[in-house]
């Protein structure tokens, strides 16, 4: 079922139109001059008036005629439609929902807690109205249900170059989750405008492993940095020496140059020096 306009006129001209036929109605009744057709067009009048309804900025008028859908209004301010139109309102504001905090296994199986905010408003009001029974429910549990799908669709934490995680990628993982909970709100006529993680951690049953890992990780790529940068300044150091030709050293003097300058270097802690004062060989 899809929204369409309903039948309504501007309620300010009807309301003229009524004010003009009560005044002639007035002035018949004073000269004496009712008669049938007046009676007809007074009985019309007062029929007609519960035509009037107000539409409120942002919301809608869904109508119907003894059980079928006749359209939906939305132009704001006062409408005059047939009288025996049902009429209900239906908001079409943004409004936001906040889900609770789930316990859920990521793509690797580790237990985190997971929660979102869903920014939504009713597109279709027919669709929201007819093809779900309370589509503020639906949306609340529909988007739940996504999140959980999503949740388990990602790692928490990043392990490859270019792996997409919860933790590491949260502009991509926030569109993933918009298109699959306007996926499943589809049929309801609801329109996401926005969809994002407004918490991500692990659970607290493994949360001090976990945290010891990325504490590892992180003493892993600090050392891994350290090294790197300290191998290239004992190359530079050997090359300098030879082209200079400040000293010749022979292998194991270079082997062990380069050992002393590797632990000067990588140490976590101030190191000694020691001061040869006797011949080098």
């Amino acid at each position: 079922m899809n929204e369409k306009i309903g039948f309504s006129v501007n309620g300010y001209g009807v309301f003229v139109v009524l004010l003009a036929v009560a005044g002639f109605m007035l002035i018949q009744a004073v000269a004496g001059n009712i008669d049938a057709l007046s009676v007809i067009i007074f009985v019309v009048s007062v029929l007609a008036i519960p035509g009037f309804f107000m539409v409120q900025p942002n919301q809608a008028k869904v109508m119907t005629f003894f059980g079928s859908y006749v359209g939906s209004v939305k132009a704001n301010g006062l409408r005059w439609t047939i009288p025996l139109f049902m009429r209900k309102t239906i908001s079409l504001r943004i409004r936001n929902f906040e889900s609770n905090q789930m316990k859920v296994n990521d793509n690797h199986g580790n237990p985190i807690e997971i929660a979102t905010v869903v920014v939504w408003s009713v597109d279709d009001t027919a669709e929201a109205v007819f093809e779900v029974d309370d589509y503020i429910s639906f949306v609340n549990i529909q988007s739940e249900s996504a999140l959980r799908n999503m949740a388990i669709s990602y790692p928490y934490d990043q392990h490859k170059g270019d792996e997409i995680a919860l933790r590491s990628h949260p502009q991509e993982v926030s569109e993933a989750l918009k298109g699959e909970i306007q996926q499943r709100l589809e049929k309801a006529g609801v329109k996401v405008h926005e969809a994002r993680i407004s918490h991500l951690a692990y659970a607290p049953e493994i949360a001090n492993a976990m945290l010891q890992r990325q504490q590892a990780s992180a003493i892993i790529a600090a050392r891994r940095l350290i090294v790197d940068g300290a191998v290239g300044m004992v190359e530079m150091a050997l090359t300098q020496l030879s082209e200079k030709d400040i000293v010749e050293l022979d292998e194991e003097r270079k082997a062990t140059m380069v050992s002393n300058l590797l632990v000067v270097l990588c140490s976590d802690k101030s190191t000694q020096p020691v001061v040869n004062t006797g011949s080098l060989y």
